[in-house]
C-alpha cells in the first residue's frame, strides 16, 4: 500500500496522481480469492532481474474456468502448473496488468486448490508499472522495494483480498531485506561458475518472512540501510535508513513511537507491538505500508520531522491492516479513517489549531473533484486524483463530521470499537454505521445517506432581525439559515458575537431555508454560521484553494494549459492569492517562459502573503530566472532576500545559499 503527498504541504494525501486503466480497477464481481502465498524470489541486483515461484493457494467464490491474476506487465510467467503438476494455459493481457490461468477441469465454487508459478523477468523503470510511469517494483543495488501495489507477484482483488504469506528472498548478502514479520537469514555458500577460468560468485542470503494474520504482507524493501533501535519510544520500533539520514533516526525513531502509542490508546493494540520505519528512495512514491512497515521517502527525512506523513502512515496498521475494506465502495474506510486519525494525532502533537488545518486542508480536497458520490467510488479509477480526493478526504471530512454530531466520547468509542470488532476482517460502510449507531443509541441513516450517497457541500447564508425585549431582558434575534440542498439536514453551531459575551447556539438545519430564534442578554453584533467548520461546506475561500489544487494536479499529469485555467479560476475568486500567482509562475517557469513566471513571482510578492513559503520561493526562483537569463548581480540580490525571510520551507534557504556560492544553470527537467 503506498500514499503520496503533494509538495509544499498541498492538502490532500494521494496516492498517485496517474490516471490507470479503469479495466484494471472495475467494480466487478468476485469470482476467487486468494488465502495464502508460498513465495521463493531471488534477485540479481546489478542486472535489475526478479525470478521467482509463487504457490497461490486459491478457494473458487463461483465455478472457475479461468483464474484471473494482476501481475507487473515487466514479469513473464515461463510456468504455471495445477496441484498435480499438469502444466496450464496462461494469457497474459497488458492492457491491464493481468494474466489468465485457464483450469481445463473447472474449479467448482468453494473448492480450493494451489496453482504453481515460475515467473521473471527486469524492474528497472516505471514503464510497465501497473500504475503507468510510477515506479512500485524495483530492483538496484542500492536500494530494491517490492511494494505490494507494484503487483511483482500474482496479486488477488488489491486491497480487498486478505491473505497470508511466507517470502523467501535470495539476494546478495551484504543486503539486508525488511518484509512483515520476524524475518530469518541463511547464508549461501558461494559457488564458482563453470568455464575455462572458475569466478567466485557473491555470496548471498535468503531472508524468511513469515506472516500468519490475514492482512496484505506483501511488500519487501532491501538495501545498505543502517538498523537502529531508538530508546525511549515506548514502543518497539526499529528504524532503516540510509547513512544519509542516519542522524536523524533516533528523532524519526522517537516521534514513530509516540505516534504508535497514540493511535495504540485511541484504537486498541496493532495486530504486532513491532514497527519497521523504513527509508524510501525518492523515485517512488512518498510513503508506503505493510504489516509492521511504514516507509517514507529520504526526502521527507531532515531536520523538521514530517510527523504528519508519518501518523497517516502509521496509522495504516490500524486502517488497512488490522480492518481494511470489504469493496472498493468502502475504501474510505482505509484512506479516511487515516486521514483522520492524522489529524487527530495533529491535535495531539500541535494543539486544536493544527487539528483545524488540516479539516480544511480535507475540506479542499474533498470539494475538488464532488461529482461522484463517496458510496460509488469503485467508478472511478483507483489511483485517479478524483478516488483520492474522495475516499482520503471526503472521507475524512465526514469522520470529522461525525465525530461532532455524536459527541467526542461516543465517537471515539466507535472508532476502538470498531477496530477491535473487525480487527483481520473487511467491513462495509454498513458495518461502521451500524457500530456507530449502537454507541449514539439513534439512527444515523440520515447522516450517512446524505455524505455518502449524494455530492455537493451547502453555501450557507443568514439574515436576521434583532429585536430588544422589554425590562431589561436582552435581545431576541429572528432569522433564517438558507442554502442550496434540498434534502440537507445537520446540526449547525452559529455563534452571536454581543456587546457582552460570545455565545453559541446549535440549530438544526433542515431543508434550503431553516429559521431560527435566539435570545441574548447583549445586543447581537454579527451572527457566524458554523464558525469552526464542523460541516463540510462551499466558500469563496475554498473554491479558490480547490482551483489550485485541481491545477497542481493538472501540472503534475502535465497538462499545463487546463492547470493555468484552473489558477486562472483561483484567481478570479481572490486576485490577491500569492499561492495562485505562484502556481501561476511554476507553470510558467516549466514552459521556459521567463518573463511571465517573473511577472507572476512579483504578483506573488505583492499578494497576501499565504500561505507565509511563496515569499522565500519567490525570491529563489527570481534568482534562478536572473541567473539563466544572464543577470548575475540581480539574482545575488534575490537569494540574498531569500536568506533574510528565514524560512526553510523545503530546503529554500538551503538552495538560495548553494546558488549564491554558484549560479544557477539551465536543467533539461523542470521543477525548482
Amino acid at each position: 500500500m503506498l500514499a503520496r503527498r503533494s509538495r509544499f504541504g498541498a492538502p490532500a494525501l494521494f496516492l498517485v496522481l496517474i490516471v490507470c486503466s479503469s479495466s484494471l480497477f472495475a467494480a466487478e464481481k468476485v469470482r476467487q480469492r486468494v488465502d495464502d502465498y508460498q513465495i521463493d524470489v531471488e534477485l540479481n541486483p546489478r542486472a535489475h532481474k526478479l525470478s521467482a515461484k509463487a504457490a497461490v493457494k486459491l478457494t473458487a467464490l463461483e465455478d472457475l474456468s479461468t483464474a484471473v491474476f494482476e501481475l507487473h506487465n515487466a514479469l513473464r510467467p515461463t510456468k504455471v502448473t495445477d496441484a498435480d503438476g499438469k502444466v496450464l494455459s496462461v494469457e497474459r493481457v497488458t492492457q491491464d496488468s493481468t494474466v489468465r490461468v485457464s483450469l481445463p477441469a473447472g474449479l467448482p465454487k468453494n473448492t480450493t486448490t494451489t496453482l504453481n508459478f515460475e515467473y521473471e523477468g527486469t524492474l528497472e523503470s516505471g514503464d510497465d508499472s501497473p500504475v503507468p510511469g510510477v515506479k512500485l517494483a524495483y530492483v538496484s543495488d542500492d536500494t530494491t522495494y517490492l511494494l505490494y501495489a507494484g503487483r511483482w507477484f500474482p496479486v488477488n482483488n488489491y486491497g480487498i483480498n486478505r491473505f497470508t504469506a511466507t517470502i523467501r528472498v535470495t539476494l546478495p548478502a551484504h543486503m539486508l531485506v525488511i518484509g512483515s514479520g520476524t524475518a530469518t537469514s541463511a547464508a549461501i555458500t558461494p559457488a564458482t561458475k563453470k568455464g575455462a577460468v572458475a569466478t567466485p560468485v557473491l555470496p548471498q542470503k535468503t531472508w524468511t518472512f513469515t506472516w500468519d494474520k490475514p492482512s496484505f504482507p506483501g511488500t519487501i524493501i532491501a538495501g545498505v540501510f543502517q538498523e537502529s533501535k531508538p530508546a525511549g519510544t515506548g514502543a518497539n520500533i526499529h528504524v532503516y535508513f540510509k547513512p544519509l539520514h542516519q542522524q536523524f533516526a533516533q528523532v524519526y525513531g522517537e516521534t514513530a513511537g509516540k505516534e504508535f502509542t497514540f493511535f495504540t490508546d485511541s484504537f486498541g493494540p496493532a495486530m504486532t507491538p513491532n514497527l519497521k520505519l523504513v527509508e524510501l528512495p525518492d523515485d517512488t512514491v512518498p510513503s508506503a505500508w505493510a504489516p509492521e512497515i511504514a516507509a517514507i521517502a529520504g526526502r521527507a527525512i531532515n531536520e523538521k520531522t514530517n510527523y504528519r506523513l508519518m501518523a497517516n502512515t502509521i496509522s495504516r496498521q490500524w486502517w488497512g491492516t488490522i480492518v481494511s475494506p470489504a469493496t472498493r465502495d468502502d475504501w474510505w474506510l482505509e484512506d479516511g479513517l487515516a486521514r483522520f486519525s492524522e489529524a487527530r494525532y495533529v491535535a495531539s502533537a500541535v494543539g486544536e489549531a493544527g487539528y483545524e488545518q488540516v479539516v480544511k486542508d480535507m475540506a479542499v480536497g474533498a470539494l475538488a473533484y464532488d461529482s461522484v458520490p463517496l458510496s460509488s467510488a469503485s467508478r472511478l479509477d483507483q489511483f485517479s486524483p478524483e478516488f483520492q480526493s474522495l475516499t482520503t478526504d471526503k472521507g475524512g471530512a465526514v469522520l470529522h463530521m461525525l465525530r461532532f454530531v455524536m459527541g467526542e466520547e461516543k465517537f471515539n468509542n466507535t472508532l476502538r470499537s470498531f477496530a477491535i470488532k473487525f480487527a483481520g476482517k473487511s467491513a462495509t460502510t454498513d458495518d461502521f454505521r451500524k457500530e456507530a449507531e449502537s454507541h449514539y443509541g439513534d439512527q444515523l441513516a440520515w447522516f450517512f445517506s446524505q455524505w455518502m450517497d449524494s455530492t455537493g457541500a451547502p453555501d450557507f447564508k443568514s439574515k436576521y432581525t434583532v429585536y430588544r425585549l422589554g425590562s431589561n431582558k436582552g435581545f431576541r434575534t429572528v432569522g433564517e439559515i438558507s442554502q442550496d440542498l434540498d434534502l440537507f439536514r445537520m446540526p449547525v453551531t452559529l455563534r452571536i458575537d454581543t456587546d457582552g459575551k460570545t455565545e453559541e447556539r446549535t440549530i438544526e438545519v433542515v431543508g434550503t431555508n431553516s429559521p431560527f430564534t435566539v435570545e441574548t442578554f447583549g445586543r447581537p453584533r454579527r451572527i457566524v454560521v458554523d464558525p469552526e467548520d464542523h460541516v463540510l461546506k462551499n466558500s469563496p475561500d475554498l473554491k479558490m484553494r480547490t482551483a489550485i489544487l485541481r491545477g497542481q494536479q493538472l501540472t503534475q499529469q502535465g497538462d499545463l494549459a487546463e492547470a493555468l485555467r484552473e489558477f486562472q479560476k483561483a484567481l478570479d475568486v481572490d486576485k490577491n492569492s500569492s499561492l495562485a500567482h505562484y502556481r501561476i509562475a511554476e507553470v510558467f517557469f516549466a514552459q521556459k517562459n521567463y518573463q511571465s513566471a517573473a511577472n507572476a513571482y512579483r504578483e506573488s510578492l505583492n499578494g497576501n502573503g499565504e500561505p507565509r513559503w511563496t515569499e522565500v520561493w519567490c525570491h529563489v526562483q527570481l534568482g534562478k530566472i536572473f541567473d539563466i537569463t544572464g543577470q548575475r548581480e540581480r539574482a545575488t540580490n534575490e537569494y540574498r532576500q531569500a536568506l533574510q525571510t528565514n524560512d526553510n520551507t523545503e530546503g529554500a534557504l538551503d538552495e538560495a545559499r548553494k546558488y549564491l556560492q554558484k549560479a544557477y544553470e539551465k536543467v533539461p527537467a523542470s521543477g525548482n
